[in-house]
């Protein structure tokens, strides 16, 4: 029962309050202002913002002191040739010289003419031992000898590298005929020449070589039954070459015994000129 009394209390505040002229809000007021407070202490550092917009350019700053040279770089390309300079002047006259001695030139003639007629005897000799008692051809460049020693292809293959030479190569139309010249005229009509055939392609045929391994180009001379068979397939052993004193080829087989010729360039003059002697001798 202890709410109705308190309810009664509640009812007389309630008319009080009706009957009184002033207003009653739940307004609160605000108080006057109060005194400054304490700085308080120094807060925790921020987190870092984003940057900001770029400034103006500054004012330009003064020039620096100049700094030590660099390592000297390569050099670079030559330049063209300039222009041809002007003459320069004149230089001074030289000393005069000594007077010159009367030359004896009747007496120094003698001697020079008689050394001419001296070389002109020794070449003559030369080109005798050369040409009767060797039987050397030559060009320009190399000595032929012939050997009248009849061997097998690789017997005289292996016989002129011994008297410092190879089998002769008639690489040129003008040493084939000094080659069948130096043949004919030596009462031969074939000798082996530097010519072989080649293992056979993939084709079956053959290409011919040279003694130096040389392939044949730009000069051939087989004989016209032998023009068709220079490229066919040559049988077990007829796969060598002899040249006949009408100066064509033909092929022949290389276990067959024959003269054949050495040929020596003329660097080797000395080493063939012994091996031609040996050859002349035999």
């Amino acid at each position: 029962m202890t709410g109705l009394p308190a309810l009664c209390v509640f009812a007389a505040v309630f008319n009080y309050v009706s009957a009184s002229t002033e207003v009653c809000t739940n307004t609160l007021l605000p108080g006057a202002k109060g005194d400054q407070g304490e700085i308080g202490d120094e807060g925790d550092l921020g987190k870092l913002g984003k940057d900001g917009p770029p400034g103006p350019p500054g004012v330009p700053g003064e020039t620096g002191l100049d700094g030590e040279g660099g390592h000297t770089g390569k050099m670079g390309p030559i330049g063209d040739m300039g222009d041809k300079g002007d003459t320069g002047l004149e230089g001074p006259s030289g000393l005069k010289g000594k007077p010159g001695t009367t030359c004896d030139c009747g007496r120094y003639r003698k001697v020079v003419g008689q050394l001419d007629v001296n070389v002109g005897k020794l070449r003559n000799a030369v080109k005798f031992v050369k040409s009767v008692i060797l039987g050397l051809k030559e060009t320009e460049e190399r000595y032929y000898l012939l050997v009248k020693e009849p061997k097998r292809f690789r017997e005289a293959s292996m016989n002129c590298k011994l008297r410092g030479g190879t089998l002769a190569m008639p690489k040129t139309s003008n040493t084939n005929h000094l080659m069948a010249e130096y043949v004919s005229q030596a009462g031969l009509t074939r000798v082996y020449v530097g010519v072989q055939a080649q293992s056979k392609d993939t084709d079956g045929t053959s290409s011919y070589v040279y003694a130096d391994s040389s392939p044949l180009q730009g000069f051939a001379a087989w004989s016209p039954e032998e023009e068709l068979g220079s490229r066919v397939a040559p049988s077990t052993n007829s796969s060598c070459v002899e040249l006949l004193s009408t100066g064509s080829w033909g092929r022949v087989e290389c276990e067959a015994s024959m003269f054949f010729i050495c040929e020596f360039p003329k660097s080797r003059r000395r080493g063939g000129g012994r091996g031609a002697s040996a050859g002349a001798s035999s």
